[in-house]
Parts: structure tokens; sequence; C-alpha cells
């Protein structure tokens, strides 16, 4: 056998051992909305498919908050065939997050990766209900990090992962693995008309949200008023500013009457610190501010002009 032939056969069978390993743990979603036409029909039931999987064994899963909004019942097939209603646990629509639960134990499920050690050009698996066909496979690759999307709700959802592995309408909620079959992404939109591109949310965001959604239901905020993208702080700045940290939160834009612009936090500007918590990407900013309560006066350390100044700002409430 040709050394590139043995290349390729060592690479098909290397997926096929990640979709052996990852597919027990994907579901398929089948959802029900009830909805009302008047005159003639009266009550109505409108049906839709998407999919989810499974990361704890006790029956948790996460899904698209798109998908579950407004469903009147959600009945879960797992790959065996098993069949069970789940209940909405919580819902995200800013991250177009939802987690649902089943109740079952010893269950097949996905460990979770760390989205932040990803690379451009991995090799990436998405899996999928395409259209209600069950369990569908496509690959491709990590084509871009740090995208900014809006949600179905209309939030802009930042630091998202673009691939050009192919999802269709029903794949939404379905896991975006690597080659150890660690979920790394949830699958959550194409856009129309555009041949491979295709968007899944960060499994750090995604485990962040699915904790407190399981703690509390829902997911409470303050609100500081920017956008920005997680960055890599060059080893020359990080020496001469004397910081052990290697990333920090780069500001995009700052809205105009902000809690952040009152404070005086400019565009360019890097987040590094916000009270004594380190701010090494987007993440971590959003986790502050979501344990944080609105109306806090904070102090956060941002690098302006290669020079750390520490700025006090009143959160204000989404």
């Amino acid at each position: 056998m040709e050394d590139y032939e043995r290349i390729l056969e060592d690479y098909s069978n290397a997926l096929v051992k990640v979709v052996e390993k990852v597919s027990p743990a994907v579901v398929n979603l089948d959802l029900s909305q009830s909805t009302f036409i008047p005159f003639f029909f009266g009550p109505q039931e409108i049906k839709g498919f998407a999919s989810g999987f499974l990361f704890t064994p006790d029956g948790y899963i996460l899904t698209n908050s798109h998908v579950t909004h407004q469903a009147s019942k959600i009945q879960i097939t797992l790959a065996d065939r098993r069949t069970y209603q789940a209940e909405l646990v919580g819902e995200d629509p800013q991250t177009d997050l939802a987690v649902i639960k089943i109740h079952e134990n010893n269950l097949p499920y996905l460990e979770l990766g760390d989205s932040e050690k990803l690379k451009v050009g991995q090799i990436v698996l998405a899996i999928g209900n395409p259209l209600g066909f069950g369990h569908s496979v496509t690959s491709g690759v990590i084509s871009a990090l740090g995208r900014s999307l809006r949600s179905f709700s209309g939030h802009l959802m930042e630091n998202i992962i673009q691939t050009d592995a192919a999802l269709n309408p029903g794949s939404s909620g379905g896991p975006l693995v690597d080659i150890h079959g660690r979920a790394i992404g949830v699958n959550t939109a194409i856009i129309q008309g555009a041949q491979g591109i295709c968007f899944a949310i960060p499994i750090n965001t995604a485990k962040w949200v699915a904790g407190l959604l399981i703690k509390e239901g829902r997911v409470r905020r303050s609100y500081l008023g920017i956008i920005g993208q997680s960055v890599v702080l060059p080893k020359r700045l990080r020496e001469n500013l004397s910081l052990s940290q290697e990333g920090g939160v780069y500001i995009l834009r700052v809205a105009p009457g902000s809690p952040a612009q009152r404070g005086g936090i400019n565009s360019g500007d890097i987040i590094i610190q916000a009270e004594n918590e380190i701010i090494n990407n987007i993440d971590d900013l959003h986790r502050f501010l979501s344990h944080t309560p609105p109306g806090s006066r904070v102090a956060v350390r941002v690098i302006r002009d290669n020079n750390i100044k520490e700025i006090s700002i009143v959160l204000g409430s989404e």
C-alpha cells in the first residue's frame, strides 16, 4: 500500500472511532409548539426537529435556546432509540443556549473540552439530526475564531467559532467535537446562501451558562456596555508590565452612555483584571459580570498605551 493510502486509511479510521465514541451521547429533539389559528382551525400543534447532547450521566442535555423557546413538548430520542419526555431546566437567549433534562441515570455523555485551546485549521466533526432524519456526521476544520454573530433573539454573541463542517436545519444544538471526541462547541447557525460558513458556541461559554441554568434556571448579568474579544498579550508587553497572565479582553467598541463609557473605558483598551479576578478572555469577563450584582462599583484594570490604568465603574443592569 502506498504511503498516502495508508495515511488516508489511518485518518478515516480515526474519524470512525471518534464518531463511534461520540454518537451515543448525541440526542434527537422532537419539538411541539401549540398555537391557535383563528376562525376554522382552532388550536394547532407545530412540529420541529433539533439536536442536543448529554453532558452528564444523569440526563442533562445541552442544546440551543432558539429551538426550545416556546416549545410545549420536548421528546428526546437517544441513539439506542429509547425515548423520553424532557423538561426545560433553563435557557439563555443571549448565548442561544438551553439546558433540558431527562430522568434517567448511567447515560452516555460527552467530555467537555477547552475552547480556549482551539486553533484555526484544527479538524472538527459536527453531529446532529438534520431535517429530522436521525444522526448525521459532517467534518471540516475550524475556519476562524472570535467571530461575532447575532443570535435568533437579536443579541450579539461574541467569541463564536466558525467552521466549514456542514450544518443543516435540525443540526442546531448538536456538538462540535475534536479528534479526541471532546465537545468543543455547540452548533448554532448557518448563513443561508453561503456554503461552508457555519457557527458554534464555544464550549467554555456553554459550561458557564449550563452551570448557572442548572443552579438558578437563568443567567443574571450585570451590564458593562462594551464589545470585546479575547486576545493574547505579546510576550514583550507582558514582561514590560510584569504580568504573569497571557491574555485579556480587547475593547472593540464602547456603547454611548454605558457604564463603561461613564467610567472612562476607551476603544483599544485591554481589560486584564476586574476587582481581584484576572481577566484572561471574554468568558472570564462574562463570568465576572454574571456573579457581580448590578449597581456594584468595581475596579477594572486595563492596558492603555502600554501602561496599566485602573478605572472605577458602576455596573448597570441588563
